[in-house]
């Protein structure tokens, strides 16, 4: 039995452009730019030094901080520089530049480390944390922390496999090319985890997915498929677990808290990687789209790779694009230098003409409320804005503010084109800025 989580949207698809599209493999490029920030956590700590010969899947950084994921070479080369680099995120951050030598040599660590079935749970783990996979979903949260909070805790585990956004189909190529990835990766979490369920939740408009994984499965198996109805943002943790098993997860807390525990489609595949070859996380598909995108491409990518080189794959764009996202449309990040790298969170670029930019509004509020209807978490995005730009943070704690998703359901509905999410997020970085001068 499904459920139905509050609120949502039905926003244009838009995945036709690459949904057919095999996934094509990008040969990476004369060098790779890895930022000591691509998961949530504490940054890593080179442990490479210049002019040193590297190897493909070697460990060029770590931390040992509780909250960061290693950092391994997606080539082997000669590490050219260790400085400040251009960041996804907007910033220069530390970053190891390794100079590709072109003979994807592999590092002596990148052997099957065994079977699920041979290994122990505590071994499994640490495989995981070695290889240094994280969220592929967006949320890039070092996965082995994941897991472990949640041995002995969850009843119930869920790959998501929703892949909710507009334009992105690396989640559904996968699903079609390597489902055997996926449910391995799954049963690696069934193994480390020892759920009383274990399901793959696919949104309904993926019917071939469900398909490819439904011949891959064995004729007895654990593992359910669930066929989840196609709204936004179905693929976020909290109404994901709503829709499967009626749970509410309370505000300020996690899938965890209700005996759930939610990883994505490539996290899945990651995990199966890492147990039958060894390889740890330094690649990941890729939708690259959009109005502006000369021929939209779904490419396998290593990280490190320049976004711009990444675009000049799909034949670079038909006209100058009025904007750059990585990440899809409704949560994803703008660009404005191209030369940044791609990081393990990233699942889509895209590019858009001038004529699919909207023109910037009036942001007048008409009372419509269709802002509060749609919220999928039950907030007041309206009093969010109102309270965000009189900065009057009290209120907007008052208000759960934290709680909010960024999902952008408010934002995309809004007929007086206020800029919600934006207040939302400024909102929030306001809150940390004043509890961090509060000590």
């Amino acid at each position: 039995m499904f459920h139905h989580f509050r609120g949502g949207i039905h926003p244009p698809d838009m995945k036709d452009a690459t949904r057919h599209k095999p996934v094509e493999q990008l040969p990476p490029p004369a060098r790779v730019i890895l930022p000591m920030s691509m998961h949530i956590g504490a940054p890593c700590e080179p442990v490479v030094r210049l002019d040193q010969e590297v190897f493909m899947g070697q460990l060029v950084a770590d931390s040992a901080a509780p909250v960061s994921a290693p950092i391994h070479s997606p080539v082997s080369g000669r590490v050219l520089a260790i400085d400040l680099f251009p960041h996804p995120g907007g910033s220069r951050v530390l970053s190891v530049v390794i100079e590709n030598d072109g003979r994807d040599m592999p590092h002596e660590s990148v052997h099957p480390k065994g079977s699920v079935e041979s290994l122990t749970p505590d071994q499994l783990l640490r495989v995981v944390r070695d290889a240094g996979i994280v969220g592929m979903g967006g949320a890039a949260f070092p996965t082995h922390i994941k897991i472990a909070s949640a041995r002995g805790k969850c009843d119930t585990v869920v790959i998501n496999a929703s892949e909710c956004e507009p334009y992105i189909t690396a989640d559904h190529r996968l699903m079609l090319e390597a489902p055997e990835e996926v449910i391995g990766g799954l049963r690696v979490l069934m193994k480390l985890l020892e759920p009383k369920r274990a399901v793959i939740a696919v949104e309904s408009n993926k019917r071939d997915a469900l398909d490819s994984l439904r011949r891959t499965l064995p004729g007895k198996t654990r593992i359910e498929l669930a066929a989840l109805r196609t709204r936004y943002p179905q693929g976020s943790e909290k109404q994901l677990v709503k829709s499967l098993t009626g749970r509410e997860v309370p505000p300020g807390k996690l899938p965890a808290d209700v005996k759930c525990v939610v990883f994505n489609t490539g996290t899945a595949a990651a995990l199966h990687r890492a147990v039958t070859t060894g390889q740890p996380l330094i690649r990941r598909i890729v939708t690259v789209s959009g109005s502006a995108v000369a021929n939209a491409k779904n490419l396998d990518v290593r990280f490190g790779t320049p976004i711009a080189d990444i675009f000049h794959a799909t034949g670079g764009f038909r006209e100058p694009p009025a904007k750059v996202m990585t990440g899809g449309p409704m949560t994803g990040v703008a660009q404005h230098d191209l030369s940044a790298p791609l990081i393990k969170g990233c699942n889509g670029l895209l590019a858009f003409s001038e004529a699919d930019i909207p023109p910037p509004g009036n942001e007048i509020c008409i009372r419509c409320g269709r802002c509060v209807r749609v919220c999928p978490v039950n907030l007041l995005p309206i009093y969010l804005y109102m309270n965000e730009r009189k900065d009057r943070l009290r209120e907007l704690e008052k208000l759960r503010l934290d709680d909010c998703i960024e999902c952008g359901a408010c934002s995309y509905i809004c007929p007086g084109r206020l800029y919600l999410v934006h207040s939302i997020r400024t909102g929030k970085q306001k809150l940390r800025d004043q509890k961090k001068e509060a000590g």
